[in-house]
């Protein structure tokens, strides 16, 4: 497992982001305060050669193992889309599988977004390249230098977390202020 960290108060929201591959899955974990945002560790979880079930092994226990170090209280994780390989398509979601058993058994909340959603709350497009994505991620964060890809891309689904749970937030502060004026 690659790991990338920068050691920062833990206040406000904990969100773990994850990009599910059966051979690399990447993890990002940031801190959510208000409206600030603060980068915490980002990384790779990165399968040897082997079974497809020796390789899950490996994404459960690497998630598991980010799960405890950073303790996150929430995870983002994208939604499985289908490709024209039915077999990677499968694959990819049997990856995500044990990705998200990692996250439960330790009883943290799962959110799941489309790949068109994560792009859109980062790069403001829904169609965005990798590049685009690693781009916005290191301005976004103030990164000092470039996330892999797979690990930008759980930053990524990290920050649309935040950014739709915060949207969630303020409607329900406007709704409960709509019921308090109308009593």
């Amino acid at each position: 497992m690659t790991r990338t960290v920068s050691i920062q108060s833990s206040q406000g929201t904990r969100i773990l982001g994850i990009d599910p591959g059966s051979r690399i899955t990447g993890f990002g974990v940031i801190d959510v305060s208000g409206s600030r945002v603060s980068y915490v560790a980002s990384g790779c979880v990165r399968t040897a050669d082997g079974t497809l079930p020796q390789r899950l092994k490996t994404i459960y226990e690497g998630i598991f193992e980010v799960v405890r170090s950073y303790r996150p209280d929430e995870m983002a994780i994208e939604n499985v889309f289908m490709q024209r390989n039915a077999a990677s398509a499968l694959k990819l979601g049997q990856a995500r599988g044990a990705a998200i058993c990692a996250v439960v058994t330790q009883s943290i909340v799962v959110h799941e977004y489309s790949a068109t959603q994560i792009k859109q709350a980062v790069v403001g497009r829904g169609h965005a390249d990798k590049a685009q994505v690693q781009h916005m991620i290191t301005a976004l964060l103030k990164l000092s230098e470039i996330p892999q890809a797979d690990a930008a891309d759980a930053l990524a689904c990290a920050l649309c977390h935040s950014n739709t749970r915060q949207s969630l937030d303020y409607l329900a502060a406007a709704h409960n202020a709509r019921e308090v004026v109308s009593q």
